[in-house]
């Protein structure tokens, strides 16, 4: 008789894991079994130039011994490899232990046995390739009917991708989640009179399934979009070192928020635990609840809870269910972004689920969440549509889409650019400009902001690359906004 070995279940694993570290005689204990699956289709021109579906899977175990985090893992998803990697975490949090000042201490948080998966409706893994090559070939092919008027260059991508985890730690959790993403866009190239210029369109990355690719709108936006190409490549050069007020779309303000408020907010950076990629910040603690952060009118909120938000889940990677707060009030800095161990040194009860892991085999840190700018209230004396905003503005400049960015190493001064341009004068939209970007320190930038668009006009827009760490994990996150107006900014050319 042929004995056929049985596999071991994620949840069978983490149990193990568990008790061995409560047996090893660990103050906390916790491990991830996780698997990624990751789909990403690309197109150039003609050809389809990119096609890779890979999967990770293992487990990550993190340990507080005698005060101080250990952490190790393993590809190997079986029962000698739990015991062999939770004392290989063990030892690292010996030695880590030799030169810690102080031992760490953790906000308690309740055990949870609970599941979550993304609502989707089409499973884009289940969506046939050849479908999704011919869309992305039929793209390009619309863009490049205007090779005849500059568009030399045409690029369209999907990606999906797909976490499974389950987390389990010595406090009594075990929870399984199951999270997908998908991102459709595409952009195309001009040539002109020596000079190139891009224009892109992006369905946002959210957290849905197949159903968010739309291929008829994806088409729908072609000619816009190659048509714009071409009238940015003729369009004069952007205002060189002066000031105007500036209209942002929530397509461009997305990455302003990203930056000069997600990033400062995060504790573990406040802190200097992490200064890689821009340093630590400038939102210092001394600040909470007197720092001027943006006008009075200005509220950004925190929401883990989003429908389709790029950070939307059940619970964080410590545990922490999640939850919705705000990081600015009225203008004011009333919060950060913290994990269980930052929390317990602000002084909290209870952490606010920031803790992100972008691997089975990378340590858990503080990730920005979705972090969104509320819409101004109906009726409000801030609030003005983006039709309002332009009709009201002698001298502007109307800003689309991201392009370019720096920030100093304290999240102070900065600089973005855009992905298009148009000038606004005496309160219309008179033609396009290319080459501009802005610059202020955040403070000024955001207490700047004198109309906020209503709720009707709110975009959720993001970002699935953004880096952090060394080395570098890399976390997606929603800021859903709308368009607003921030008057007096100096503008200068980005080139």
């Amino acid at each position: 008789m042929v004995q056929v070995a049985t596999k071991t279940s994620p949840p069978e694993l983490a149990t193990l894991a568990v008790d061995l570290m409560r047996q090893l005689g660990c103050e906390y204990g916790e491990i991830r079994v996780a698997s990624y699956r990751r789909q990403t289709l690309e197109a150039r021109d003609r050809s389809l130039t990119n096609l890779a579906d890979s999967v990770s899977s293992g487990f990550g175990v993190r340990v507080l011994y005698q005060g101080a985090w250990g952490f190790a893992a393993s590809h190997h998803q079986t029962p000698e490899a739990i015991t062999q990697t939770v004392n290989l975490a063990i030892a690292i949090a010996k030695g880590s232990r030799l030169t810690q000042q102080e031992p760490v201490r953790l906000v308690p948080v309740p055990a949870y046995r609970d599941s979550y998966v993304t609502p989707i409706a089409i499973d884009p893994f289940n969506v046939p390739v050849s479908d999704k090559a011919q869309l992305l070939l039929q793209i390009n092919e619309g863009l490049l009917k205007y090779s005849d008027r500059g568009v030399k260059k045409a690029h369209s991508f999907l990606q999906f991708t797909r976490e499974e985890k389950t987390f389990a730690s010595t406090e009594g959790s075990l929870i399984q989640q199951t999270i997908t993403r998908t991102y459709p866009g595409f952009s195309c190239t001009t040539i002109a009179n020596g000079d190139a210029q891009t224009r892109s369109y992006d369905r946002q990355p959210l957290n849905l399934g197949y159903e968010h690719v739309q291929p008829e709108d994806l088409l729908a936006n072609v000619d816009r979009v190659a048509q714009e190409a071409i009238e940015k490549v003729h369009a004069p050069e952007g205002p060189s070192d002066q000031r105007c007020d500036l209209i942002l779309k929530p397509t461009n303000l997305f990455l302003t928020i990203h930056e000069s408020v997600g990033h400062p907010t995060e504790l573990d950076r406040v802190y200097g635990y992490e200064a890689n990629f821009a340093g630590t910040s400038f939102a210092t603690t001394d600040q909470l609840h007197t720092l001027q952060y943006a006008a009075p009118w200005v509220n950004f909120i925190a929401d883990r809870t989003q429908p389709g938000g790029r950070s939307t889940v059940g619970y964080d990677d410590e545990g922490v269910p999640a939850q919705q707060w705000y990081v600015v009030k009225d203008g004011m800095l009333v919060d950060y972004l913290t994990d269980r161990e930052t929390a317990y040194r602000l002084g909290r009860e209870s952490s606010n689920g920031c803790a992100y892991a972008d691997s089975w085999s990378s340590v858990p840190m503080v990730r920005i969440p979705n972090l969104g700018l509320e819409p101004g209230p109906e009726g409000g004396s801030h609030t003005a549509t983006l039709e309002q905003a332009i009709a009201d503005t002698e001298d502007g400049i109307l800003i689309d889409g991201i392009g370019s960015f720096s920030i100093d190493q304290q999240r102070r001064n900065f600089q973005f650019g855009g992905d298009a341009f148009w000038q606004v004068k005496n309160g219309k939209v008179v033609g396009m400009l290319k080459n501009v970007t802005y610059s202020a320190t955040t403070t000024e930038f955001w207490n700047q902001v004198d109309a906020i668009g209503p709720a009707s006009e709110r975009m959720q827009c993001g970002t699935n690359m953004c880096g952090k760490g060394e080395p570098i994990q890399i976390a997606q996150m929603t800021h859903a906004c709308v368009p607003v107006r921030v008057r007096d900014i100096f503008v200068g050319r980005s080139r």
